[in-house]
């Protein structure tokens, strides 16, 4: 049992954490073996469910370590649970979407996991957004150097980040992916932040046994993404019953507001040709599924992705999709294992 990193979380690999315990959550195998470790990097609270939930418990389920990362704490997101919609709650928002996120973790069996200390960056266009303080501030190289810290102590073998559009635009996501490219490519190389390094490691920080750390090289890294096919099934879905969905073309626009919204979707929206690895989430959708809830300031029940219910999950969400983005060992695509080639 330790304490890790900024965020404070109580870890262990092995076992349950302690009595105190609230949740239910998986117990790994034990094993003599170092394990495979998996390190997800994400925005905000919520982001690790909707999008590698179901990576992270099959993950764990197999016996592989774990490691989150989010880099805000989510403090300018909405709270879309009305009763929940104070002044005061926006207050602590960032302390009650950690709260949400302990308990996520726990259904998807998570018990590792650190926080990049930023703040949110809010949207593009808005006040937040020019906070000295947030995420999209953030010197480049040092929030990249903050990850490379992680990724060096951690020593994940897969990292998984979002595209270069983060998704869908938003400025924390972005700056995800900017950070996590760079941070796969120089956690192997000492010559980027030698003062995180021993000396026997040719660096100028501690030595080893004083905490210096040691380069280290990711094997794989992926971008998550929803297939096409899966977004337009559902907006479908939504359409048949009348109404409008996120990803339903706007009515009345321009002819410049209707360019630029299909240009936002294609930016979006992943061919599945594109596809590289298609991680079947089946038997933990359940897990996934209580996860999502826990986020309850974030998640309205008519939210697009709760509103149809655990069966909808079943059929539209079985399967996570990623891209392979790097890779340091052959890797034959497509592939339905992030581990493979790396036991």
């Amino acid at each position: 049992m330790r304490e890790i990193g900024i965020s404070g979380h109580r870890t262990g690999w092995y076992g349950a954490i302690d009595a105190r315990w609230p949740f239910p959550r998986y117990d790994p195998v034990v094993s003599d073996r170092r394990p495979l470790t998996l390190m997800t990097v994400h925005a905000h609270p919520d982001d690790e469910t909707i999008g590698t939930g179901g990576l992270m418990a099959t993950a764990v389920r197999d016996g592989h370590r774990v490691v989150l990362v989010t880099c805000t704490r989510g403090e300018l997101g909405e709270i879309v649970v009305p009763e929940m919609d104070t002044p005061d709650n926006h207050r602590r928002l960032g302390e009650i979407r950690a709260a949400e996120l302990e308990a996520a973790m726990a259904d998807l069996g998570v018990t590792e996991w650190e926080n990049l200390g930023y703040r949110d960056s809010d949207m593009m266009g808005r006040v937040g957004n020019l906070d000295p303080r947030c995420f999209w501030q953030a010197d480049l190289d040092e929030a990249a150097g903050r990850l490379t810290w992680l990724v060096r102590r951690h020593r994940p073998d897969v990292m998984t980040t979002y595209n270069d559009f983060g998704g869908y635009g938003h400025p924390d996501h972005i700056r995800t992916h900017d950070v996590a490219v760079r941070a796969f490519s120089r956690a192997g190389d000492a010559s980027w932040y030698p003062q995180q390094l021993a000396p026997e490691h040719g660096g100028t920080g501690p030595a080893e046994a004083d905490g210096g750390l040691s380069p280290w090289s990711p094997s794989k890294l992926y971008e998550q993404a929803i297939p096409a096919s899966v977004r337009n099934a559902m907006r479908d879905r939504v359409e048949a019953l009348g109404e409008r969905s996120f990803w339903s073309e706007p009515e009345n626009a321009t002819p410049d507001e209707l360019e630029a919204w299909r240009d936002r979707m294609a930016r979006m929206l992943v061919p599945d040709e594109q596809i590289t690895t298609w991680i079947d989430a089946g038997d933990v959708l359940d897990r996934k599924w209580a996860a999502i809830r826990r986020h309850r300031t974030q998640m309205s029940p008519d939210h697009p992705f709760l509103r149809f219910g655990l069966d909808a999950w079943r059929e539209y969400w079985a399967k996570e999709a990623y891209i392979l983005r790097e890779s340091r060992v052959p890797a034959p695509t497509p592939e339905t294992d992030v581990f493979a080639r790396l036991g």
